[in-house]
């Protein structure tokens, strides 16, 4: 039997729509599709072809283990699906990364750093036993240092 090539679909469909069209009953037909890097799904409405996008990102939504993808449809209530592995690599798995995803943990982890350093400062000065000097009092003593300094200098 040859395998069956499939055409990316020009439609899209995120999950908010895709859970909508499985409660109306609209869903023709549902195929998951082999991709290097994992599967994807692609689902017939009116006689036309979709393909699942991440919502984020807008690209293909990608799942990279076929347990996690069937236990997505059959919340959605699709039970019936047919499987195209004829394109699978399952030797790209391993390097399918999401390099955005990093990024963001490593500025997050940043920013929880820096909120640390902060407060601890704040901390810091609000317990100083320094005294408080006014701001009239503080102009004064420069006042006094720059007349000081400039005498000097003449």
């Amino acid at each position: 039997m040859k395998p069956r090539i499939t055409p990316v679909p020009t439609h899209q469909l995120d999950h908010a729509n895709l859970s909508r069209m499985a409660e109306s009953g609209r869903i023709k037909a549902t195929h998951i599709v082999g991709q290097p890097g994992g599967w994807s799904v692609q689902i017939d409405v009116n006689h036309q072809e979709h393909v699942l996008i991440a919502q984020r990102s807008g690209n293909v939504r990608l799942f990279k283990k076929f347990e996690t993808l069937v236990t997505y449809l059959l919340d959605l209530g699709i039970e019936h699906f047919q499987v195209d592995a004829s394109t699978f690599d399952p030797s790209q798995l391993s390097t399918y990364q999401r390099p955005d995803r990093a990024l963001a943990l490593k500025r997050a982890h940043e920013a929880a750093a820096y909120e640390e350093w902060f407060a601890t400062q704040v901390e810091a000065s609000l317990k100083d036993a320094s005294p408080v000097i006014e701001d009239e009092d503080a102009e004064q003593q420069f006042a006094a240092y720059r007349t000081k300094l400039k005498a000097k200098i003449r």
